[in-house]
């Protein structure tokens, strides 16, 4: 053995020490090792044991065995039946990562740069073998899952694997049994409160996923509660589904820039309707596409636009709003005295006879009386005495491009529930 590989050996322990140490002070879900000395003895012994078999296999190149692979695994599949989050796993595959490139550059040091041969044959080891490892580790991981989570929690961390560029979602996708796809619209459907419980709200996920087989997650809204008041008195939240189809080549065109083009594969509107069947009585609906490794750019943007998009009543006809649609109220929420002008203009709507919600369908059906006033169930005549009143009220003609530009933002912003 050279002597690179000699100083490696005689760090093993120490270096594996460290190993655990770095667990404990840097992944809060690996804290208790400082009170669990079982765990903390079999995780050391882990430590060690991959780093003599790392001494063992690297100076004649020779590759994990399969019972090196199993026994990775088993590591895997015990932090996973353990309860580790896949955040966790995630940073502790980057921990271990990078502190066995620390001790190599170590030992390499303490050698005063050693024999290069060694040192390339270490690294030219260690990158296809690591690899081989962790894709040994994270199946563990994937097979605890499979016996210790419910379906649509399996579901819900592909969904968030995909999300957060994993690797691990293509054994999730295995796992589950859904298909993977190079492009998803990422949709997220937005409920200021939802009256189902935590059962109901499982199995409707469940049911949607067995349906239309595409990942989705929910996140409940932070602080515990719904922000929007309004009916239920539930706790609000955003369910996120990952519907495939579409992808650079469908969705831009030439008219419009790629952000403004919309990523409306044909099954989104079949989810939304099942959706409005089986969880809340009142959503908004935002979406935005892009290739696997790009999504989460995509969430960012969908959720934006959710925020900025009008609630509906799920017994309505649902359709996801995309970036060209709200893109005005993107930009005054983020402009104060505008958003605030324009709220002035709504309390002057106030006095009048449901006049947003007539503003509102009258735009929805791009002015047409006829439409509009069926859709309000009122005779026309109704629809044009509300809009004179609504002309008398803010001195704005909503038919005309005056109008349609400040009141057509009025109402949006409006029933976003934004001004609550």
């Amino acid at each position: 053995m050279g002597s690179l590989f000699a100083e490696l050996a005689r760090r093993a322990s120490a270096n594996a020490r460290r190993e655990v140490e770095t667990y404990v002070r840097e992944i809060p879900e690996l804290g208790s090792l400082d009170v669990n000395s079982r765990a903390r003895d079999e995780t050391l012994e882990y430590s060690v044991w991959f780093r003599r078999r790392t001494l063992e296999l690297a100076p004649v190149n020779g590759m994990l065995t399969d019972a090196d692979l199993v026994f990775i695994a088993s590591m895997g599949e015990s932090r996973a039946g353990a309860g580790m989050s896949l955040d966790s796993r995630q940073r502790v595959l980057r921990v271990h990562t990078e502190l066995m490139l620390r001790e190599i550059n170590e030992a390499t040091e303490a050698q005063r740069g050693g024999d290069v041969d060694e040192l390339m044959r270490i690294m030219s080891w260690f990158a296809p073998q690591g690899e081989r490892g962790i894709g040994a580790y994270r199946q563990g991981f994937v097979t605890a899952l499979r016996r210790r989570l419910p379906y649509a929690e399996q579901i819900g961390l592909l969904a968030r694997s995909l999300l957060s560029d994993d690797p691990m979602a293509a054994e999730l996708a295995l796992l589950t049994g859904v298909e993977p796809a190079g492009y998803y619209a990422v949709t997220v459907i937005r409920m200021p409160d939802r009256p189902v419980g935590d059962r109901d709200l499982e199995s409707g996920i469940e049911a949607l996923v067995r349906d239309h087989q595409v990942p989705v997650t929910w996140c409940p809204e932070r602080g515990g509660t719904g922000g929007g008041g309004g009916e239920g008195g539930g706790r609000g939240g955003e369910l996120i589904a990952l519907v495939p189809g579409g992808g650079p080549d469908t969705v831009r065109s030439a008219a419009l820039p790629d952000l403004l083009a919309a990523p409306d594969p044909s099954a989104v509107p079949d989810l939304l309707r099942d959706v409005a069947r089986a969880i809340g009585p009142l959503c908004a609906v935002g979406t935005a596409g892009a290739p696997v490794g790009e999504l989460a750019g995509a969430l960012d943007r969908a959720r934006r636009i959710s925020r900025a998009a009008p609630l509906r009543r799920t017994s309505a006809r649902l359709r996801p709003h995309t970036l060209a649609d709200v893109f005005v109220e993107l930009t005054v929420a983020d402009v104060p005295y505008v958003d605030e002008w324009l709220r002035t203009v709504a309390r002057r709507l106030e006095p009048g006879p449901d006049l947003l919600l007539t503003l509102d369908a009258y735009y929805r059906h791009d002015m047409n009386r006829g439409s509009a006033a069926e859709a309000l169930n009122v005779h026309p005549r109704t629809l044009d005495y509300r809009l004179r009143r609504v002309r008398e009220l803010t001195d704005i003609d909503p038919g005309s491009t005056r109008g349609v530009r400040i009141l057509s933002s009025v109402v949006a912003r409006s029933l976003s529930g934004a001004w609550r």
